[in-house]
């Protein structure tokens, strides 16, 4: 999809971490902050965040597609993320809106090519069929003790039946820990390791001055240069 003429392409930031890292608060927080400042905000999740993509999402939180093993849970999330690519991602990027998701291509690395042992090249060939270019600008990596997030996963849900993957042992949730921290020094160009063991207020506070000092900064120095030619 190309961009409108004149139009400055909108910036991508995804949310990564464990369960009960505290990803959909903290999106909602920076997106309200974002809006306040004048930015045109797509908030989104996966997987879902497109008609299509919610239909494979019950699929995969219900526990349906375990019994089918990780490939499987693969293909079906990278299934759904091209649907939420292409029907809501990439349009909103073009139209200069910024883009929020809760989890993208590091939840399948970890979830299904890290712990589920997937091969990589499985891994790698979903992402250039379902992203292409559409890739992260910044990608926010929450990261909080264990043990402190399974207990925020238990409060939250009292009263219904954990999801296909919060339901796994303790054992599993230190392995997705291990395996986001691993990703994150992996790539710090595009990662930040957030310690969102903190009050909220704190941890909104340190992803507002990643995303300044990473995308709002570098983007108003580079409207300036354009301007001053």
């Amino acid at each position: 999809m190309t961009d409108t003429p004149g139009l400055r392409r909108g910036r991508f930031i995804t949310f990564e971490g464990g369960e009960g890292a505290g990803k959909s608060t903290q999106l909602a927080r920076l997106g309200a902050r974002l809006a306040e400042s004048g930015y045109g905000i797509l908030a989104t999740r996966e997987p879902g965040g497109s008609p299509g993509a919610e239909a494979i999402r019950h699929v995969l939180l219900s526990g349906a597609a375990k019994p089918l093993g990780p490939a499987a849970e693969a293909i079906l999330f990278g299934a759904a993320r091209a649907d939420h690519v292409a029907n809501a991602i990439e349009p909103a990027l073009a139209a200069g809106k910024w883009v929020l998701c809760d989890r993208f291509i590091d939840s399948t690395r970890v979830y299904q090519g890290a712990l589920g042992e997937v091969d990589p090249k499985l891994v790698r060939a979903l992402e250039r069929v379902a992203v292409a270019e559409t890739k992260p600008d910044l990608t926010l990596v929450l990261d909080v003790p264990t043990e402190l997030g399974v207990a925020r996963v238990e409060i939250r849900g009292a009263g219904r039946p954990p999801d296909r993957f919060e339901g796994e042992d303790l054992a599993y949730h230190r392995r997705v820990r291990d395996a986001y921290r691993q990703l994150a020094e992996r790539e710090p160009n595009r990662c930040i390791l957030i310690d969102a063991s903190r009050r909220a207020d704190e941890v909104a506070a340190a992803i507002w001055q990643a995303v300044t000092s990473r995308l709002i900064v570098p983007d108003m120095l580079a409207q300036a240069r354009e301007v001053l030619g």
